[in-house]
């Protein structure tokens, strides 16, 4: 227990000082948890445990994505119950008025081309061409649809041109000539 001084002002007990849109931003994210730990603690129990191949049960494929999903899914049911424990009187709406904020769609933005960019780009085109591509659409997002002061885009397309020309080409020949990663 920390100590006070005392002529220090009291501090005010853990659970006050959480905002009440955190509340209900842990609840959300303490379920999607115990989801997704309990699809992956499935997923790595059904695994093939090659045991007709004599492999040592410690090395089997499904034990370390096990053990990572049982730890998510206590991490999971701990932050859920402490959510719910937790009073938080218009929770739902402050949050709902944080999810609409712009530091939130600059975050969704993010999310959107990131993934574009690894579950789409990569494998349909060459790797050079789709780190281009998504570093051009990265500038042009940020640069002139998502930007405080937003910037001309006759102004920006150059300059994410340029970024996106250079970026793949460096990223490329470091990986390959460098590290001596074969790139998808």
């Amino acid at each position: 227990m920390v100590e006070q001084s005392p002529d220090a002002a009291p501090l005010p007990p853990a659970d006050e000082a959480v905002p009440p849109a955190m509340i209900k931003a842990d609840l959300a994210a303490g379920l999607f948890f115990v989801v997704l730990a309990a699809a992956t603690l499935f997923g790595s129990w059904t695994m093939d445990r090659l045991e007709a191949r004599r492999i040592n049960p410690l090395t089997a494929p499904g034990l370390v994505p096990g053990l990572l999903s049982a730890a998510l899914l206590v991490c999971g049911v701990i932050l859920t119950l402490r959510s719910l424990r937790t009073p938080a009187p218009e929770g739902w709406r402050d949050l709902g008025r944080a999810i609409v904020s712009s530091g939130a769609q600059r975050a969704g933005a993010v999310l959107v081309l990131t993934l574009i960019y690894s579950l789409v780009l990569v494998g349909l085109l060459p790797f050079w061409l789709a780190t281009g591509v998504f570093v051009f659409a990265f500038v042009l997002v940020f640069e002139a649809w998502l930007a405080a002061p937003r910037q001309p885009l006759l102004r920006t397309l150059p300059w994410a041109f340029g970024l996106a020309v250079v970026t793949a080409a460096v990223v490329t020949l470091v990986f390959e000539r460098l590290f001596l990663v074969r790139l998808p």
